[in-house]
C-alpha cells in the first residue's frame, strides 16, 4: 500500500512578516488510505492560467505587451509561471493543513508582475502542480518507505486580485519598481546631483516636467 494524496487550496493572503513580497497559500492535504505519514517533502509549481477569466478593455490594453491584441489571444494567451517552491510537511494521519510561502516579484519586467499589475479587479486563476517525496512506515515490515507524489496531483485556486494588491501595498505602499540599466542610473544620478534633488522620485518628476508631461 502506498499513500494516496488529495490536495486543496483553501485560500491565500499576504505574508505580513517576510523580508520580501510573499503570498501565503493555505493547503489541505488528505491521505485516502489511512497510512500514517512521517513527512512530506513537497514541491509546488504555481502557474497563472490567464485564459480562464475575462478582461475589460482597459485591462486588455495593459496586457497587450504580454499577449498582443485581443484578437490574437486564442493563440498567444498561454500559462504564465509564477513560482516553484519547496515545503516540509510534518507527519499526519488522515488530513492536515499547512502554509505554502510563495515569494513573488513586483518587477514589471517579469511576466507575472506585469500580468498582476494589469488587473483592476476580479480573480487570478492559479494552478498548483505538486510533486515531491512522501515518507511513511510500511504496515507489514514496519520499515520506513518512500514514494513519489505523482505528477498529475494538482489544485486550483482563484485568488482575488485584491489579495495581490494588498500584499504590494503592504511591502511597497504607493510605490512601484522599474528596472533600469546601469548607464541610465548613472545618468540620473548626475542629473540628481546637478539639481541638488534628494530623491529619485523628485528627479524623475523634474524630467517629466521638463518634457511637458504630467507627473501624475
Amino acid at each position: 500500500m502506498t499513500a494516496e494524496l488529495v490536495f486543496d487550496c483553501l485560500g491565500g493572503e499576504p505574508e505580513r512578516y517576510a523580508a520580501s513580497p510573499t503570498l501565503l497559500f493555505r493547503l489541505r492535504i488528505a491521505e485516502a488510505t489511512g497510512l500514517r505519514l512521517q513527512s512530506i517533502t513537497l514541491r509546488c509549481q504555481i502557474r497563472i492560467l490567464p485564459e480562464q477569466r475575462t478582461y475589460s478593455d482597459a485591462e486588455a490594453v495593459q496586457l497587450a505587451d504580454l499577449f498582443g491584441a485581443r484578437s490574437r489571444w486564442a493563440d498567444t494567451m498561454q500559462p504564465v509561471q509564477l513560482a516553484t517552491v519547496t515545503s516540509h510537511v510534518p507527519g499526519f494521519t488522515g488530513s492536515t493543513e499547512t502554509d505554502l510561502h510563495v515569494p513573488v516579484s513586483y518587477d514589471l519586467d517579469v511576466a507575472a508582475g506585469r500580468y498582476f499589475d494589469a488587473l483592476a479587479d476580479g480573480v487570478i486563476p492559479l494552478m498548483l502542480l505538486f510533486s515531491g517525496t512522501v515518507l511513511y512506515r510500511d504496515e507489514v515490515t514496519g520499515a520506513l518507505a518512500a514514494t513519489q507524489i505523482p505528477w498529475h496531483k494538482d489544485a486550483s485556486y482563484r485568488m482575488p486580485v485584491s489579495v495581490w494588491r494588498s500584499m504590494i501595498d503592504l511591502y511597497f505602499p504607493d510605490s512601484g519598481w522599474i528596472r533600469l540599466n546601469r548607464a541610465t542610473i548613472a545618468a540620473l544620478s548626475r542629473v540628481k546631483s546637478k539639481h541638488t534633488v534628494s530623491g529619485w522620485d523628485e528627479i524623475v518628476g523634474l524630467l517629466l516636467k521638463q518634457a511637458g508631461e504630467d507627473e501624475a
